[in-house]
């Protein structure tokens, strides 16, 4: 009965964690089981904060196995995206942590750019909110060091932009104007949703097709809209859904998902700076209709 009340209550933590470091659900699935499952064999009596120790095991398993993921994006087709986490309105109370604390899409892209022990202590620092120590102890660094690589982590996001993404309910009209706009053919009404320095970026991984590198400039973004929506980008339908805790699209195609979108809104929240568009339907198996 010990085990099981320890795995209904950090389980949902743990996979946020895993998540977060790999960009993968399936990935940080395999990962929180296979921790648990170790975690079982243990003699736990010993062991004086359950949760700290269950945090180290899920954070370093997921440096490791972060390591080898950047192997394999190196030699991804395209560009390569995070697996698109949906949110539901009937969550199971042990989940509420997770959607309570979730993370932007826009920043889980952005957080590609850091290195696997900048991400690790940059998710322990902003997201879990441990203290230097916590973190020092988690990762086996002295505490020094890890206040130098998140300010370093920092240092990297900031250089694209002041202001972290974060989600904002703000997105919601925007995404519905941006929708009708392309449903309708409207491109001149697009103009207005999006900022001049606009960027595009698919990923079908090799498996359906999409745009190989990403597509800058909203006069780029807008031409590349028109000219897949007259090849059915929007495909035979959609519908509004949670993704990553803000309003987002799902595309859907002979009764099965063919995309989801995901929207980065530009500082003053006030038009569309980033456009995710995830094709690739290994990613997107999870992804239900409503």
């Amino acid at each position: 009965m010990r085990f099981e009340q320890t795995y209904t209550t950090y389980r949902p933590l743990l996979h946020s964690i895993a998540y977060r470091m790999l960009g993968s659900l399936s990935e940080a699935e395999d990962l929180v089981q296979d921790v648990f499952a170790d975690y079982s064999l243990l003699e736990t009596g010993i062991i004086h904060n359950e949760k700290a120790y269950l945090v180290r095991m899920v954070t370093n398993r997921s440096l490791n196995v972060s390591q080898s993921a950047r192997k394999r994006k190196e030699v991804y087709v395209g560009e390569w995206l995070p697996e698109p986490a949906m949110g539901s309105a009937e969550l199971d109370p042990a989940e509420l942590y997770v959607e309570h604390e979730s993370v932007s899409y826009a920043l889980l892209v952005m957080l590609e750019k850091l290195s696997a022990i900048e991400r690790a202590v940059f998710i322990l620092r902003e997201s879990l909110q441990y203290d230097y120590a916590e973190i020092a102890a988690c990762l086996q660094l002295k505490e020094p060091n890890c206040r130098k690589i998140f300010s370093r982590a920092k240092d990297k996001l900031h250089k694209e932009r002041n202001r972290l993404p974060i989600n904002t309910t703000k997105a919601e009209p925007l995404v519905t104007a941006f929708i009708n706009a392309t449903a309708s053919g409207n491109f001149d009404r697009l103009v207005t949703l999006l900022t001049e320095e606009a960027i595009l970026v698919s990923d079908g991984g090799g498996k359906v097709r999409a745009a190989i590198f990403a597509i800058i400039s909203k006069a780029r973004v807008l031409a590349f809209l028109e000219g897949v929506t007259k090849r059915n980008f929007l495909g035979d339908g959609h519908q509004f859904a949670d993704i990553n805790g803000q309003a987002g699209i799902i595309i859907r195609q002979d009764g099965k998902i063919q995309s989801v979108l995901s929207f980065q809104l530009d500082e003053s929240e006030q038009k569309i700076e980033r456009i995710f568009v995830v094709l690739n339907p290994d990613k997107l198996t999870h992804v239900k209709l409503d």
